[in-house]
């Protein structure tokens, strides 16, 4: 369980630095959600807040389990090293995407669409939200929205050849991205603008390159864990 801790703490450090996609993926969104609220449980909006959220996590947490599966299945095959090597060159891809170098990586978010038509109106269907059960199946639907952050640490937690490994990853990477989009939907305005400044979304597509190639296959995976 120790050697997880670090692969936790890069899952929840890659939510945290994904802040600024996830505001232009989930910001509208979750302002939609707030203004569902109706006015007579505004003084609830918080805790649904954290509901739709928690939802949500949980549905990154079931995503990594039913790929941690697939890992696992493959584990002991050559396709787990290209498992690894795609997953690495994805979070390359969304680095590059994060600092506005390289926009390509929206195509992958097409795959998705399909899936999503089919759950947007039953999630349409749930508001205005009026109850903490509501909110929190709610962001269970919400959470198969079409992202290509989420693809990338679904292929990387996958990688790890392990389904519980995976699902733990996904859910540390889902608390990770909580603080934004929180603050977005408290309009909370100081943190939402700095996530949006150029140099910030640099910094950040910037350390999740260096994780991706971290990622990658090589020696330094050795020398990094020890042995």
């Amino acid at each position: 369980m120790t050697e997880l801790v670090p692969l936790l703490l890069s899952a929840f450090v890659l939510g945290l630095l994904g802040g600024g996609h996830c505001l232009g993926m989930c910001g509208g969104l979750m302002g939609a959600l707030t203004m569902a609220i109706p006015a007579e449980q505004r003084g609830k909006r918080l805790r649904l807040l954290v509901a739709y959220n928690l939802g949500r996590v949980l549905s990154y947490a079931a995503a990594g389990l039913l790929v941690g599966l697939a890992g696992w299945a493959v584990a002991k095959s050559p396709a787990a090293m290209a498992l690894r090597v795609v997953a690495a060159l994805l979070l390359i891809a969304m680095g590059l995407y994060l600092a506005g170098w390289w926009s390509g990586l929206t195509r992958i978010e097409t795959m998705g669409r399909g899936l999503w038509r089919h759950i947007q109106p039953v999630a349409s269907r749930l508001m205005p939200v009026r109850n903490m059960p509501q909110a929190l199946f709610l962001g269970t639907l919400w959470g198969w929205l079409p992202c290509g952050l989420v693809y990338s640490t679904l292929l990387w937690s996958a990688s790890q050849g392990d389904a519980l490994d995976s699902a733990l990853l996904m859910l540390a990477f889902g608390i990770g991205t909580w603080p934004v989009l929180l603050a977005t939907g408290l309009a909370a305005e100081r943190m939402t603008a700095l996530l949006r400044k150029r140099g910030v979304r640099m910094a950040g597509g910037i350390m999740v390159i260096l994780f991706g190639l971290w990622t990658l296959p090589g020696p330094h995976q050795q020398w990094l864990m020890g042995h």
